[in-house]
């Protein structure tokens, strides 16, 4: 991670910018936290220690089935959606809270933007980190404070991921975007009840507005809905990359998946919401 990007990140302890001295961020008051080898921070505060992340499987899967291609739509949409906010070839940062491997991050970037990838994850940490010499990974809490400063994000992105409306106004400058990707019912309905997956809830919708409402205002919506056809490794690594994969023993998976047509048709349907600082 280079010093432009450990600049626009703050200290969990104090909340003091951060400046890179070697392979040490440091604060004014004196915290330090190394980079991993791996090239990403871990700003995870204290009272954090222990949650549980994506584990190292999950985000393999997910490596898999996204490099795919199979949730291509929902990158290209985020990509349109984010150029009306940004300025051409400019080096305006994005970031993504809940970033996994940052797929969609890389994509929203571009080759010249600056990009940061905070995830709770440190497997998720590692696979960002080697995206894009542009994308700085760090380690942190998306239900805390986020370890970046005020106004620093012309987009940040949020996708299938923890929503914090304050945290994520607080980073956002004047004139910028949140653009949220949230399933919708539909989404991935030919394997929910065969696979046993985790479904969408049916007051998603207003625990979204109830979420974000109070600081936010949406300015825009978009459903990105399409057909996906999907072999039975594509749908294995599908449920493994997704909570479900805690939930199914992978003997009794494998015998599920046995009975899917192959390819599955299986329908991929999210809603993009794109929101502003009131």
């Amino acid at each position: 991670m280079d010093s432009e990007l450990v600049a626009v990140l703050r200290c969990p302890v104090c909340s003091d910018a951060l400046a890179l001295t070697g392979q040490t961020a440091r604060c004014a008051q004196g915290h330090a936290y190394d980079l991993a080898k791996q090239g990403y921070l871990n700003l995870l505060p204290s009272a954090s220690k222990g949650i549980e992340g994506d584990s190292a499987g999950m985000i393999g899967a997910r490596t898999v089935f996204l490099g795919a291609g199979h949730y291509a739509p929902i990158r290209d949409a985020l990509i349109l959606r984010a150029a009306e906010y940004l300025q051409p070839d400019s080096n305006e940062l994005v970031v993504e809270v809940g970033a996994g491997t940052g797929y969609y991050l890389v994509g929203v970037a571009g080759r010249s933007r600056r990009g940061l990838a905070l995830d709770v994850s440190r497997y998720a940490a590692r696979r960002a980190a080697k995206v894009d010499p542009l994308i700085g990974s760090v380690v942190c809490d998306a239900w805390r404070e986020l370890p970046v400063v005020d106004g620093a994000a012309q987009v940040v992105l949020n996708v299938f991921a923890p929503r914090n409306a304050a945290e994520m106004g607080r980073i956002l400058a004047p004139g910028g975007v949140l653009l949220v990707v949230t399933p919708n019912p539909q989404h991935l309905a030919e394997l929910v009840g065969v696979l046993g997956m985790v479904s969408v809830d049916d007051d998603k919708e207003r625990r979204l507005q109830d979420t974000l409402g109070g600081t936010f205002v949406e300015t825009g919506r978009e459903l990105i809905e399409e057909p996906m056809r999907l072999d039975r490794a594509a749908v294995e690594q599908l449920v493994l990359m997704t909570p479900s994969a805690r939930h199914i023993p992978p003997y009794e998976l494998a015998d599920r998946i046995a009975v899917l047509p192959e390819p599955a048709l299986v329908t991929l349907s999210v809603t993009l919401t794109t929101w502003q600082l009131h």
